[in-house]
């Protein structure tokens, strides 16, 4: 339950520059203002996200200014927004409780427990969104600010998700990385282009493609600057694409049409992006754009007999990924699970193997530092933020295969396997509201 004496100080975690972190024994309890939620925190879980934001801090997406959404005069009245070079508290797994409310709060009442849904997708940042624990403050401390205003979105849906009094703190809290897996696999993709949005199409001439929004055609070497909702490069020029992918918007399409040729070298392209901005790369090695169109999925859930390769297996987010591929009732799967560790391999073991065998599923786990696989995936999850796993998950794709980038950090060497195996590179979003 909550106190019944609120601190004027408090014991708080605080990111304060890239690889800066301190331990704050004094910082200040804030009072709510009139539109203001305080709430006592209860449990943070920890996130690989949070290492992220400590070493990338003000450069990372969703550090930076809200850019709409929300009119700035509010803004400067919430001393718990912290963009930019701003100390941050980080932590977004979390269950809080209510302790005081503003006067104007019209659906929060003291006492009250709550999941908290991390995501503001209605408060853009330059290149991504706004966000708890980022450039708002999150949860590792004892208590943490809230703005109804800011927590709830336009359609009047609340980011504060009723949390039931008879389950563990920590329980609820994993609602949301569990919602991060789920999410990977079953969000829609877009298959089409998109009819009222901008198109970019960069050729030596203007090809006719169908369905498309307002074009802007180009040459490869007179490339505009600016966001599409699809960019269509008919081309194999490395440099080319690697520049045009700077110009794929917030869940943004990026077509590449070879014509038979090969890019001849590694496309070095900011994969991070795919992850944070829920961008989609396909392509085609020949000439028909609908034949890039037409291996996007549905949705990036796996599919029976799909041979899975979840690289980074035993850790946390690893784990559940290996736990829900095993319980999803698809029939005929093989899940490969990498790990560095052998001990953590032992524990994965343990928990995974009895579901294996329920579900009459192959579950092989490997080392990949002493096991070398000779397979070819149709499905590959990618744990670990580096750049060279991701690489090598393009070489290891089976032709019409997913990749998955569930943990993306920095620039990473995409060649033209994609496009000439037609498959689709799609990443895991932040936890949808309707998964947790």
């Amino acid at each position: 339950m909550p106190t019944t004496t609120i601190p004027e100080k408090q014991r708080a975690v605080q990111l304060v520059a890239p690889d800066q972190l301190r331990v704050n024994d004094a910082k200040p309890v804030f009072q709510p203002g009139p539109h203001q939620i305080l709430c006592q925190v209860e449990v943070c879980g920890l996130c690989f996200s949070d290492l992220k934001l400590l070493k990338q801090f003000s450069g990372h997406v969703r550090k930076s200014e809200i850019t709409g959404g929300i009119v700035q005069e509010a803004l400067a009245q919430m001393p718990h927004y912290v963009p930019g070079d701003k100390p941050v508290v980080p932590g977004h797994e979390t269950v809080v409780r209510i302790v005081k409310v503003g006067p104007e709060v019209k659906r929060f009442k003291t006492g009250e427990r709550y999941l908290v849904q991390t995501d503001y997708r209605w408060l853009p940042t330059k290149n991504s969104n706004s966000a708890f624990g980022y450039n708002f403050e999150g949860a590792l401390q004892e208590y943490v600010m809230v703005d109804e205003r800011v927590i709830t979105s336009p359609d009047g849906e609340s980011m504060f998700i009723p949390a039931p009094e008879d389950l563990s703190a920590s329980a609820i809290a994993l609602c949301e990385p569990w919602a991060c897996v789920e999410d990977a696999y079953v969000e829609k993709q877009r298959q089409t282009f998109k009819r009222d949005g901008k198109t970019l199409i960069v050729a030596d001439g203007e090809p006719k493609v169908d369905g498309t929004g307002k074009v802007t055609y180009a040459k490869p070497l007179a490339l505009p600057t600016g966001f599409f909702d699809d960019v269509i490069y008919f081309g194999s020029d490395a440099a080319v694409a690697e520049k045009l992918f700077a110009n794929v918007g917030t869940k943004g399409l990026f077509v590449i049409v070879q014509g038979g040729k090969k890019f001849g070298r590694p496309v070095v392209t900011a994969v991070g992006r795919v992850h944070y901005g829920g961008i989609r790369i396909t392509g085609t090695a020949g000439n028909n754009v609908a034949d890039a169109l037409a291996v996007i999925p549905a949705t990036a859930e796996m599919r029976p007999n799909d041979k899975i390769n979840i690289i980074g297996a035993a850790g946390p987010m690893g784990t559940m990924h290996v736990i829900r591929d095993l319980c999803q009732g698809v029939p005929n799967v093989t899940i490969y699970a990498g790990d560095l560790s052998d001990e953590r391999l032992v524990a994965l073991r343990k928990l995974s193997e009895p579901l294996a065998q329920k579900n009459k599923l192959t579950l092989k786990t490997y080392n990949p530092s002493k096991d070398k696989l000779a397979e070819k995936f149709n499905y590959i999850v990618l744990m670990a933020p580096v750049p060279a796993l991701v690489a090598q998950a393009v070489k290891d794709a089976a032709p019409k295969a997913i990749i998955n980038i569930f943990a993306p950090k920095r620039p990473a060497k995409l060649t033209s396997t994609p496009t000439s195996r037609g498959n689709a590179i799609s990443s895991a979003p932040a936890a949808q509201r309707s998964t947790t």
